[in-house]
């Protein structure tokens, strides 16, 4: 008779390759890396350097490279260090997505001084919401549960941001550019959702939480894609406005 394969303190059992714990977890997690690298690659060479928006766009960038480096690693070797290495970047990955969300749909990157105040204060909030959430994690309980309902709620948040400012854009121009973000926030919704339905690694090395990561991958390309084509576009909305 065929045991059933169950989760020993709430992993399941995988196949080690070359010593790795989750072979296909890694490798998608490079494929998102790699994603973000051509994305960045992109960025520079069509972006300006003088264009406000550019640092913002690249530290979306950096962030992404960092976290999927920790889940690269993390995924090879479960260590307690690692755990909370890829914890924290993804952490931060979620929240620098809400962070940098208002500037680009409020503009909070123009130089006067109302926006420039709600600025600051945006980034001095985001940056505490971080540390009180590392700080929560290492100093008062690695809380599992509230981690995820943390990043999950955060990433509502951006969803609806989005998704707002892709409707609205959609209705004005009638480009179909626009509803971009709004798809992809949805086709990263719905891979995430690959979480929800566990299930023992298929041939001991593909599970639901590596299939998640390989979600992330095209939404991310097209991402670095929306980003471009929106700033040429109000590139030459500031070219006409001269």
């Amino acid at each position: 008779m065929i045991e059933p394969v169950v989760q020993y303190h709430g992993k399941w059992p995988f196949y080690r390759f070359l010593g790795i714990q989750e072979p296909f977890s890694v490798l998608f997690s490079l494929l998102n890396l790699l994603a973000h690298r051509e994305g960045m690659k992109r960025l520079r060479e069509s972006i300006p350097a003088k264009y406000p928006l550019r640092p913002y766009y690249l530290g979306f960038g950096y962030i992404g490279l960092a976290s999927w480096t920790f889940s690269m690693i993390f995924h090879t070797r479960d260590f307690n260090l690692t755990e909370k290495l890829d914890y924290f970047a993804a952490g931060a990955s979620v929240l620098y997505g809400l962070f940098y969300s208002p500037i680009r749909i409020f503009r909070l990157d123009e130089n006067t001084p109302t926006k420039q105040s709600i600025l600051r204060l945006w980034t001095l909030i985001c940056s505490l919401l971080y540390v009180a959430h590392v700080t929560y994690l290492t100093a008062w309980s690695w809380d599992y549960t509230y981690n995820m309902a943390a990043n999950v709620a955060v990433g509502i948040v951006h969803s609806i941001l989005w998704t707002w400012f892709s409707i609205s854009r959609y209705r004005k121009t009638h480009q179909t550019w626009t509803a971009w973000p709004g798809m992809i926030v949805a086709w990263v919704a719905v891979a995430m959702s690959l979480e929800l339905f566990d299930f023992p690694p298929i041939g001991g090395m593909i599970d639901a939480h590596s299939l998640w990561h390989l979600g992330t991958v095209i939404p991310t390309i097209w991402w670095y894609s929306f980003l471009i084509r929106d700033t040429q576009e109000d590139l030459a909305s500031q070219r006409l406005k001269a």
